[in-house]
């Protein structure tokens, strides 16, 4: 019998000591019932601050508006060209003889207009034989621009400043209607996208000042609010920001990511 009252005391105090630990839980677990951390502290002051990353405004990927074989890629990867510098040559001999030809047609369509029109003041032709020559020089004249689209199409040239990313493809291939052939970037026209809290947005109007220090350099850079995103993220709370640099820096580069720091509210 006092073996049985042992065993029951034991069970007891077990039972009670699960149970003030598992009420003691559920109290540090109750955020009604617990009061401000070092850690909600340092989540506030946080919130003046946001991750972004440089991206370039002009960087575009470069496709083949025709088929054809590449004669000329003259930059390599990190080299730098100015706008209107040829990127890429093509092979455009049929494409140059498809226009003279063209051309020679539209030549010989308009004389033969001129003379209708000149044997019709004689009434020598009807006003049907005029109209159907005007036709076939205006289709010859079509033709002729079209020729003349494809053959400018045979060099792409740089739409700004900038420098090479990557080549796709590289001289003596052919490539087909729509193949990617360089990925270009200028870096000198950067801008700073930034996910920030939308706790933030009262606050956040365009023409703010802020400041956007790169991982890479280190170097705190002045940057002021271009516009802001047109939504709010359900998920994460968070909006869109475009920031644009105070000042030019040669150093930076597309890519690059940071934290931007936020003025304090007042």
């Amino acid at each position: 019998m006092k073996v049985n009252m042992s065993i029951y005391r034991c069970t007891l105090g077990l039972f009670l000591m699960s149970s003030l630990f598992h009420m003691t839980q559920a109290l540090a677990a109750d955020p009604l019932l617990t009061s401000p951390s070092a850690g909600d502290t340092a989540q506030t002051h946080t919130d003046n601050q946001a991750r972004g990353i440089l991206v370039a405004v002009d960087q575009a990927t470069l496709s083949s508006e025709l088929a054809g074989r590449i004669v000329e890629m003259p930059f390599r990867e990190g080299e730098a060209f100015k706008k209107g510098d040829i990127l890429v040559r093509f092979d455009c001999s049929i494409y140059q003889a498809q226009l003279a030809a063209s051309q020679a047609a539209a030549r010989a369509a308009e004389a033969e207009l001129s003379q209708n029109q000149q044997l019709a003041q004689l009434k020598s032709v009807g006003k049907h034989a005029v109209a159907l020559s005007a036709a076939h020089l205006a289709q010859a004249q079509a033709e002729s621009q079209v020729y003349q689209i494809q053959v400018n199409r045979c060099r792409i040239t740089a739409p700004f400043d900038g420098q090479v990313v990557k080549r796709r493809t590289q001289t003596f291939e052919s490539v087909a209607q729509g193949t990617p052939l360089l990925d270009v970037v200028n870096n000198r026209h950067l801008e700073i996208n930034l996910l920030v809290s939308s706790r933030l947005l009262s606050a956040l109007k365009p023409g703010l000042t802020f400041t956007f220090t790169p991982d890479e350099t280190g170097k705190p850079l002045q940057a002021s609010i271009a516009r802001l995103g047109a939504r709010i993220d359900e998920s994460s709370q968070t909006i869109g920001l475009i920031g644009t640099l105070v000042n030019a820096d040669a150093s930076l580069m597309a890519g690059m990511s940071g934290t931007a720091q936020f003025p304090e509210a007042k």
